[in-house]
């Protein structure tokens, strides 16, 4: 198998080559592709080094998969280009998330669309973690609204968020920061840009996204995205509305039944997820289980999973692993 990895000296494309390598994909010819600045340099991939070339001759050398974790830009000018020569395209930008003829995927709830599609999506990091610990609540109890805060990590930014945070946390300068504050010792909430009603591109992409990988427009969501000083790792507070009553009982069975989910949820003990716990980990953890009191057939979680895995990079090699699995 010929597989390209486009952008693949960046923060997602460099967790893209090692979770390849865990899950010991069999790829017999290895594209690396990045930024001209980085052409003709070495990258390591299962103890060999392998030149990087530049996208237009990954796409002469018609590689079986390609994929892109390089921005939406990127995506949007070359995928089709990889796609016209037979290549099947598994992106993680948000340029063809919300393509009616591109499917949104996360293998655990609806692989089957991915099927016989060259163009795959890969949802927004923090959709995944929380789509995969909602999905089969909603097929149970009926999924009514959502009220979802996020606390996303510097690394959901790519280097320019990482390397902001050390600066100002060693008084350095940098002169060129991701945030238009100060996130060392701070919170920012602000993910994307503004948008003309208030909301940003990322509170969006929450909505749009989780109704589309579920399949119903009608779970009313809200969002408000949060940037903190953490470098792995995004959580989310989830307030869901259901149809249908429930038990805490039936929720926890349900949690714990849900592939990809851990479900971390003892307080006696303090045992709950956090960002640092869930670093360098593919499931995506649920605790802080409980009723909400304020309204009818409500529920409070709190959600924890490694953006840069299961956020994105597991995500598309999952995707990739089902579609060699059903050739």
């Amino acid at each position: 198998m010929k597989i390209a990895i486009i952008g693949c000296t960046g923060v997602v494309g460099s967790i893209m080559l090692k979770v390849l390598e865990e899950q010991q994909i069999p790829i017999s010819d290895l594209l690396p592709v990045a930024s001209i600045k980085s052409i003709g340099k070495n990258v390591s991939f299962n103890n060999e080094n392998y030149k990087i070339i530049s996208i237009e001759e990954a796409i002469e050398r018609k590689p079986d998969f390609a994929i892109f974790s390089a921005g939406k830009e990127i995506s949007k000018k070359y995928a089709p280009l990889f796609v016209n020569n037979g290549t099947t395209v598994i992106d993680n930008s948000s340029a063809w998330r919300m393509n009616n003829d591109v499917p949104l995927v996360v293998p655990e709830i609806n692989f089957n669309s991915a099927y016989n599609n060259k163009l795959i999506a890969n949802p927004n990091c923090s959709t995944i973690q929380m789509v995969l610990a909602i999905h089969e609540l909603h097929n149970i109890f009926k999924i009514k609204r959502l009220v979802a805060s996020t606390y996303q990590s510097v690394s959901g930014s790519g280097a320019k968020g990482i390397n902001q945070l050390f600066a100002e946390r060693k008084g350095a300068d940098n002169s060129s920061p991701a945030y238009p504050h100060q996130i060392d010792l701070n919170i920012i909430p602000h993910g994307g840009a503004f948008l003309d009603n208030g909301y940003t591109e990322e509170e969006i992409k929450l909505v749009d996204e989780t109704r589309k990988i579920l399949n119903d427009n009608s779970i009313q969501i809200t969002a408000t995205v949060v940037r903190v000083p953490v470098t792995g790792g995004h959580s989310i507070s989830l307030n869901i509305e259901f149809e249908k009553d429930f038990t805490l009982d039936e929720i926890y069975s349900t949690l714990k039944n849900t592939s990809g989910i851990t479900v971390m949820d003892d307080i006696k003990n303090n045992i709950y997820p956090t960002p640092l716990f869930a670093e360098g980990k593919d499931d995506v953890f649920v605790g802080r289980i409980r009723r909400d009191f304020s309204a009818p057939n409500s529920l409070n979680i709190w959600i924890t999973a490694d953006n840069l895995r299961k956020g994105a990079a597991t995500n598309a090699v999952q995707i990739l692993k089902g579609l060699l699995n059903n050739h």
